[in-house]
Protein backbone atom coordinates (compact mmCIF):
# COMPACT_ATOMS: atom_id res chain seq x y z
CA UNK A 1 0.00 0.00 0.00
CA UNK A 2 2.81 2.43 0.86
CA UNK A 3 5.50 3.43 -1.64
CA UNK A 4 9.18 3.16 -0.80
CA UNK A 5 9.81 6.73 -1.90
CA UNK A 6 7.89 9.91 -2.69
CA UNK A 7 9.04 13.11 -4.42
CA UNK A 8 6.65 15.50 -2.66
CA UNK A 9 6.57 16.86 0.91
CA UNK A 10 5.12 14.38 3.44
CA UNK A 11 2.01 16.48 4.12
CA UNK A 12 1.19 16.59 0.40
CA UNK A 13 1.47 12.82 0.14
CA UNK A 14 -0.63 12.29 3.27
CA UNK A 15 -3.35 14.60 1.92
CA UNK A 16 -3.63 12.28 -1.07
CA UNK A 17 -3.41 9.13 1.04
CA UNK A 18 -6.39 10.05 3.21
CA UNK A 19 -7.64 12.64 5.68
CA UNK A 20 -5.26 14.26 8.16
CA UNK A 21 -7.32 14.38 11.34
CA UNK A 22 -4.55 15.26 13.82
CA UNK A 23 -1.40 17.37 13.62
CA UNK A 24 1.38 17.28 16.21
CA UNK A 25 3.71 20.16 15.33
CA UNK A 26 4.80 21.54 18.70
CA UNK A 27 7.35 18.85 19.57
CA UNK A 28 10.59 20.21 21.05
CA UNK A 29 12.66 18.14 18.66
CA UNK A 30 11.17 19.74 15.56
CA UNK A 31 9.49 16.53 14.41
CA UNK A 32 6.04 16.89 12.87
CA UNK A 33 3.59 14.00 13.19
CA UNK A 34 0.14 13.32 11.82
CA UNK A 35 -2.92 11.22 12.41
CA UNK A 36 -4.20 10.00 9.04
CA UNK A 37 -7.50 8.28 8.25
CA UNK A 38 -7.64 6.21 5.05
CA UNK A 39 -10.54 4.20 3.69
CA UNK A 40 -9.46 1.17 5.72
CA UNK A 41 -7.42 2.26 8.74
CA UNK A 42 -5.93 5.00 10.88
CA UNK A 43 -2.19 5.65 11.03
CA UNK A 44 0.25 7.67 13.10
CA UNK A 45 2.85 9.19 10.78
CA UNK A 46 6.07 10.72 12.08
CA UNK A 47 8.39 12.96 10.05
CA UNK A 48 11.55 14.98 10.65
CA UNK A 49 9.67 18.21 10.07
CA UNK A 50 10.78 21.18 7.98
CA UNK A 51 14.43 20.84 6.88
CA UNK A 52 14.77 24.63 6.83
CA UNK A 53 13.08 25.41 10.15
CA UNK A 54 15.35 27.63 12.32
CA UNK A 55 16.06 27.62 16.05
CA UNK A 56 15.00 24.06 16.81
CA UNK A 57 16.42 21.94 19.61
CA UNK A 58 17.78 19.44 17.08
CA UNK A 59 18.91 20.22 13.54
CA UNK A 60 17.39 18.41 10.58
CA UNK A 61 20.20 15.85 10.19
CA UNK A 62 19.93 14.90 13.87
CA UNK A 63 16.15 14.47 13.56
CA UNK A 64 16.59 12.24 10.52
CA UNK A 65 19.15 10.13 12.39
CA UNK A 66 16.76 9.63 15.30
CA UNK A 67 13.93 8.61 12.99
CA UNK A 68 16.16 6.00 11.40
CA UNK A 69 17.01 4.74 14.88
CA UNK A 70 13.29 4.52 15.66
CA UNK A 71 12.75 2.45 12.52
CA UNK A 72 15.65 0.14 13.37
CA UNK A 73 14.31 -0.35 16.90
CA UNK A 74 10.80 -1.11 15.65
CA UNK A 75 12.16 -3.67 13.20
CA UNK A 76 14.27 -5.39 15.86
CA UNK A 77 11.22 -7.00 17.46
CA UNK A 78 7.52 -6.73 18.18
CA UNK A 79 5.58 -6.34 21.41
CA UNK A 80 1.92 -5.55 22.18
CA UNK A 81 2.93 -2.32 23.94
CA UNK A 82 4.79 -1.01 20.89
CA UNK A 83 2.85 0.22 17.84
CA UNK A 84 3.56 -1.71 14.65
CA UNK A 85 5.67 0.09 12.05
CA UNK A 86 3.99 -0.43 8.67
CA UNK A 87 6.39 1.45 6.42
CA UNK A 88 9.34 3.80 6.08
CA UNK A 89 8.90 6.10 3.10
CA UNK A 90 11.84 8.16 1.83
CA UNK A 91 10.90 11.76 1.04
CA UNK A 92 12.59 15.09 0.24
CA UNK A 93 12.13 15.86 3.96
CA UNK A 94 13.69 12.65 5.24
CA UNK A 95 12.10 9.35 6.26
CA UNK A 96 8.37 9.15 6.88
CA UNK A 97 7.51 6.53 9.50
CA UNK A 98 4.01 5.05 9.22
CA UNK A 99 2.80 3.38 12.43
CA UNK A 100 -0.52 1.90 13.45
CA UNK A 101 -2.73 4.41 15.24
CA UNK A 102 -3.26 3.90 18.98
CA UNK A 103 -5.90 5.56 21.14
CA UNK A 104 -5.09 6.66 24.68
CA UNK A 105 -4.02 9.45 27.02
CA UNK A 106 -0.45 10.60 27.51
CA UNK A 107 0.58 9.88 31.10
CA UNK A 108 2.72 13.02 31.06
CA UNK A 109 -0.49 15.04 31.21
CA UNK A 110 -1.28 15.71 34.90
CA UNK A 111 -4.97 14.74 34.69
CA UNK A 112 -4.24 11.47 32.91
CA UNK A 113 -1.35 10.66 35.25
CA UNK A 114 -3.45 11.22 38.36
CA UNK A 115 -6.29 9.15 36.89
CA UNK A 116 -3.80 6.38 36.16
CA UNK A 117 -2.32 6.50 39.67
CA UNK A 118 -5.84 6.15 41.10
CA UNK A 119 -6.40 2.83 39.29
CA UNK A 120 -6.40 -0.41 41.28
CA UNK A 121 -2.89 -1.58 42.11
CA UNK A 122 -3.38 -4.76 40.06
CA UNK A 123 -4.13 -2.74 36.92
CA UNK A 124 -1.08 -0.51 37.39
CA UNK A 125 1.09 -3.57 37.97
CA UNK A 126 -0.20 -5.11 34.74
CA UNK A 127 0.93 -1.97 32.90
CA UNK A 128 4.36 -2.08 34.56
CA UNK A 129 4.66 -5.77 33.72
CA UNK A 130 4.03 -4.94 30.05
CA UNK A 131 6.54 -2.06 30.18
CA UNK A 132 9.19 -4.26 31.77
CA UNK A 133 8.56 -7.18 29.43
CA UNK A 134 8.97 -4.84 26.46
CA UNK A 135 12.27 -3.58 27.83
CA UNK A 136 13.44 -7.12 28.47
CA UNK A 137 12.96 -7.76 24.75
CA UNK A 138 14.71 -4.50 23.83
CA UNK A 139 17.54 -5.27 26.25
CA UNK A 140 17.97 -8.72 24.71
CA UNK A 141 18.22 -7.05 21.30
CA UNK A 142 20.98 -4.77 22.63
CA UNK A 143 19.03 -1.54 23.13
CA UNK A 144 19.84 0.84 26.01
CA UNK A 145 17.25 3.31 27.33
CA UNK A 146 17.39 6.95 26.29
CA UNK A 147 15.08 9.85 27.27
CA UNK A 148 12.28 7.65 28.64
CA UNK A 149 9.65 9.33 30.79
CA UNK A 150 5.85 9.32 31.18
CA UNK A 151 5.56 11.30 27.94
CA UNK A 152 6.57 8.10 26.17
CA UNK A 153 3.63 6.23 27.73
CA UNK A 154 0.04 6.37 26.58
CA UNK A 155 -2.78 4.47 28.28
CA UNK A 156 -6.14 3.54 26.86
CA UNK A 157 -8.31 3.47 29.98
CA UNK A 158 -11.18 1.74 28.19
CA UNK A 159 -9.15 -1.00 26.54
CA UNK A 160 -6.65 -1.15 29.43
CA UNK A 161 -3.80 -1.06 26.94
CA UNK A 162 -0.36 0.53 27.30
CA UNK A 163 1.36 2.11 24.33
CA UNK A 164 5.07 2.96 24.51
CA UNK A 165 6.38 5.34 21.85
CA UNK A 166 9.06 7.88 20.96
CA UNK A 167 12.01 5.58 21.64
CA UNK A 168 14.11 7.39 19.02
CA UNK A 169 16.93 8.20 21.46
CA UNK A 170 17.54 4.59 22.51
CA UNK A 171 20.95 3.29 21.40
CA UNK A 172 22.40 -0.12 20.76
CA UNK A 173 24.98 -1.21 23.28
CA UNK A 174 26.75 0.60 26.12
CA UNK A 175 28.12 4.07 25.44
CA UNK A 176 29.35 7.16 27.27
CA UNK A 177 27.47 10.29 28.27
CA UNK A 178 28.82 12.93 25.88
CA UNK A 179 26.32 15.67 26.87
CA UNK A 180 26.52 16.07 30.63
CA UNK A 181 22.84 16.64 31.31
CA UNK A 182 21.28 14.29 28.78
CA UNK A 183 17.78 14.52 27.31
CA UNK A 184 15.09 13.42 29.73
CA UNK A 185 13.02 14.17 32.80
CA UNK A 186 14.91 14.25 36.09
CA UNK A 187 12.01 12.38 37.70
CA UNK A 188 13.14 9.33 35.72
CA UNK A 189 16.84 9.87 34.93
CA UNK A 190 19.68 7.82 36.35
CA UNK A 191 22.66 9.67 37.92
CA UNK A 192 24.93 8.75 35.01
CA UNK A 193 22.59 10.60 32.64
CA UNK A 194 23.65 13.81 34.37
CA UNK A 195 27.41 13.12 34.48
CA UNK A 196 29.65 13.82 31.50
CA UNK A 197 31.65 10.76 30.49
CA UNK A 198 29.65 8.33 32.66
CA UNK A 199 28.80 4.89 31.23
CA UNK A 200 25.26 4.49 29.92
CA UNK A 201 24.29 0.84 29.77
CA UNK A 202 21.79 -1.81 30.77
CA UNK A 203 22.03 -0.70 34.41
CA UNK A 204 20.70 2.68 33.26
CA UNK A 205 17.68 1.00 31.72
CA UNK A 206 16.99 -0.77 35.01
CA UNK A 207 17.20 2.46 37.00
CA UNK A 208 14.87 4.38 34.70
CA UNK A 209 12.30 1.58 34.60
CA UNK A 210 12.33 1.42 38.40
CA UNK A 211 11.78 5.17 38.57
CA UNK A 212 8.77 4.76 36.28
CA UNK A 213 7.16 2.50 38.86
CA UNK A 214 8.02 4.82 41.73
CA UNK A 215 6.43 7.73 39.85
CA UNK A 216 3.30 5.91 38.70
CA UNK A 217 2.57 3.40 41.46
CA UNK A 218 1.55 5.24 44.68
CA UNK A 219 1.89 2.28 47.05
CA UNK A 220 4.02 -0.56 45.69
CA UNK A 221 3.63 -3.86 47.53
CA UNK A 222 6.59 -4.25 49.93
CA UNK A 223 8.33 -7.01 47.96
CA UNK A 224 8.22 -4.94 44.76
CA UNK A 225 9.16 -1.76 46.60
CA UNK A 226 12.32 -3.47 47.80
CA UNK A 227 13.25 -4.30 44.19
CA UNK A 228 12.61 -0.73 43.07
CA UNK A 229 14.71 0.69 45.89
CA UNK A 230 17.59 -1.63 45.08
CA UNK A 231 17.41 -0.62 41.41
CA UNK A 232 17.70 3.06 42.36
CA UNK A 233 20.23 2.85 45.21
CA UNK A 234 22.76 0.02 45.30
CA UNK A 235 21.75 -0.84 41.69
CA UNK A 236 21.33 -4.12 39.88
CA UNK A 237 24.24 -5.22 37.66
CA UNK A 238 22.01 -5.43 34.58
CA UNK A 239 18.49 -4.94 33.34
CA UNK A 240 18.10 -8.71 33.22
CA UNK A 241 18.92 -8.95 36.93
CA UNK A 242 16.39 -6.23 37.74
CA UNK A 243 13.70 -7.89 35.64
CA UNK A 244 14.36 -11.31 37.18
CA UNK A 245 14.07 -9.78 40.67
CA UNK A 246 10.82 -8.04 39.68
CA UNK A 247 9.31 -11.27 38.38
CA UNK A 248 10.41 -13.18 41.47
CA UNK A 249 8.91 -10.56 43.80
CA UNK A 250 5.73 -10.41 41.73
CA UNK A 251 5.21 -14.15 42.14
CA UNK A 252 5.06 -13.75 45.93
CA UNK A 253 2.32 -11.13 46.15
CA UNK A 254 -1.44 -11.11 45.74
CA UNK A 255 -3.21 -7.89 44.72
Amino acid sequence: MFPGEIDVPPATYLDHLGTIFALFDTQDSGNISYGVQTATARYFVKTAGDPAAPNLFLDFDARVTLLRTAAELARSGTHPAMPALHAVIESPAGPVLVYEWRDGDLLHEPAARERFKALPTAEILAVLDALYELHAALDAAGWVEGDFYDGAMMYDFDARRLTVMDLDTYRRGPHRNTMGRMFGSTRFMAPEQLALGAPIDTRTTAYVMARAALVLLPEPPPALHAVLLEATTTRFPSYEAFYDAWLTASSTIAV
